[in-house]
């Protein structure tokens, strides 16, 4: 495969336009050649097509990158019934080498964008510098090198021609999310087009994520469970991203841990992502399994601060009375919460039940007070609740609308489920919640810990 981005808007819609063309094609010959078969060999047959429509999708999207990729790894963190139920882990493991398998840009390449962008030779920034790659993403590529100083590093380097690229992705991302099942039609909506294009135009600001992860370095520092890589400033600029190396274990490896320490990194994981909105009054928008790492002194370490997202005092409360009102089977103060906010259309008969149902249902592993293994089944049943209130039985619940900040939240929730699933870890999720919706005492041993650090940094909640 050539390791050229495609920019061209026609070139790169055509090539996504093949693959969905495609796919259908061979669903309609697969459904033919099935009729009459033993089960056995339907089971087959149905084996391969998984994969081989896990790896179409791989090579193309991984190909293009910008949106395409970033699609596909949205898809790759939640189980969506792709395929039948039991070729549905196969599948995702195959999209999932989404993180793995992208095409890698060749080195003259990048130490063209390194040396165009810092002003000097990659040999006089780095004292080494691997040219082969060990991580790729939607916008470029992560290589580890070493500093004068003996300090040793991960360069993020955006692929050439990435930013045309995404312009063209901007485009046709409404072509894009005709990938997804046909299953699900709420998923090709304004919606979800929205929210890849604000994820992605702030993910090419690579000035904006070294501030951001600088600020979250300096955030968590000390932290006894939480780690963020420093940012070397010195070696940043419009299109590189240089951080302190971390060694550690990737998360396709976390997941093969014991149960016990699965859960134990599941616990920070929720805590880090979904509980830095309620403590913090910040938090990390773009969750994903590539973005986890396991350092070696047992922290779990964050990676990728694109998309970071700030919200006010205010904010926080509306966030924190309508998750209450949910726990506590409050439908009319949920409603009142909802309309004085402008959510429900004044138009649409909405009732609070409808409210009720709705936010219980899409919050549920948060809201409920017992211990819960996640799957990826249960995570993605939480996605498609939280984008498409027609999934449930939510009455006039599918007009309503929320505001951005509360759409990154609700994206985040369901995201942070989608890793738990794919570790399937246990814990009362909703007891842990309960610490930052009721100020609750900790629940748990890591919680007690979060706390005693939060007051050792003189810090108190927001809102």
């Amino acid at each position: 495969m050539s390791d050229k981005v495609p920019t061209s808007r026609v070139v790169r819609g055509a090539e996504v336009g093949r693959l969905v063309a495609g796919r259908t094609a061979r669903g309609a010959v697969l459904r033919v050649r099935m009729a009459g078969r033993t089960d056995e060999l339907r089971d087959a047959l149905a084996e391969k097509e998984a994969v081989r429509a896990a790896e179409r999708l791989v090579t193309v999207l991984g190909g293009l990158r910008g949106a395409a990729m970033k699609l596909g790894q949205m898809l790759s963190t939640l189980d969506l019934a792709f395929v039948p139920e039991e070729h549905r882990d196969q599948f995702q493991r195959r999209l999932a080498d989404l993180l793995d398998r992208a095409p890698k840009v060749a080195f003259d390449d990048v130490r063209a964008v390194i040396e165009a962008d810092l002003g000097a030779p990659v040999v006089e920034l780095y004292a080494e510098f691997d040219p082969v790659p060990i991580a790729a993403a939607s916008i470029g590529q992560v290589h580890r090198a070493v500093l004068p100083d003996g300090r040793v590093v991960a360069v993020k380097v955006k692929y050439p021609g990435i930013d045309a690229a995404v312009r063209a992705d901007l485009k046709n991302l409404s072509f894009y999310v005709k990938l997804l099942p046909a299953s699900m039609p709420m998923l090709s909506s304004k919606a979800v087009v929205e929210e890849l294009r604000r994820n992605l135009e702030a993910e090419l600001d690579y000035p904006a994520e070294a501030r951001t992860q600088s600020r979250a370095a300096d955030l968590f520092r000390d932290h006894p469970h939480f780690a963020v890589p420093d940012v070397v400033a010195s070696h940043c600029g419009e299109a590189v991203l240089t951080t302190e190396f971390v060694d550690a274990v990737p998360f396709e490896r976390i997941r093969e841990l014991p149960g016990e320490e699965r859960d134990r990194i599941g616990e920070t994981i929720f805590r880090f992502y979904v509980g830095s909105l309620h403590t913090l009054g910040e938090f990390c928008g773009d969750p994903h399994p590539g973005n986890v790492l396991l350092a070696r002194d047992g922290r779990v370490t964050f990676v990728d601060f694109g998309l970071y997202i700030y919200m006010s005092a205010s904010d926080i409360r509306f966030e924190r009375d309508c998750l209450r009102a949910a726990v506590e089977g409050r439908g009319d103060d949920l409603h009142r919460l909802l309309a004085e906010r402008g959510i429900l259309d004044p138009a649409a008969r909405v009732e609070p039940q409808d409210c009720l149902d709705y936010v219980s249902a899409a919050a549920e592993l948060s809201l409920t007070d017992r211990r819960v293994t996640v799957t990826p089944e249960m995570a993605g049943a939480c996605f498609v609740l939280a984008v498409d209130p027609r999934s449930g039985n939510f009455g006039a619940m599918t007009k309503q609308w929320l505001p951005p900040e509360h759409v990154f939240s609700r994206r985040t929730d369901f995201l942070t489920f989608g890793i738990l699933g794919q570790l399937r870890a246990t814990a009362n999720w909703g007891a842990i919640a309960r610490e930052w919706l009721y100020d609750t005492a900790p629940t748990t041993p890591m919680g007690r810990d979060i706390e005693r650090w939060r007051r050792s940094r003189g810090r108190s909640r927001p809102g």
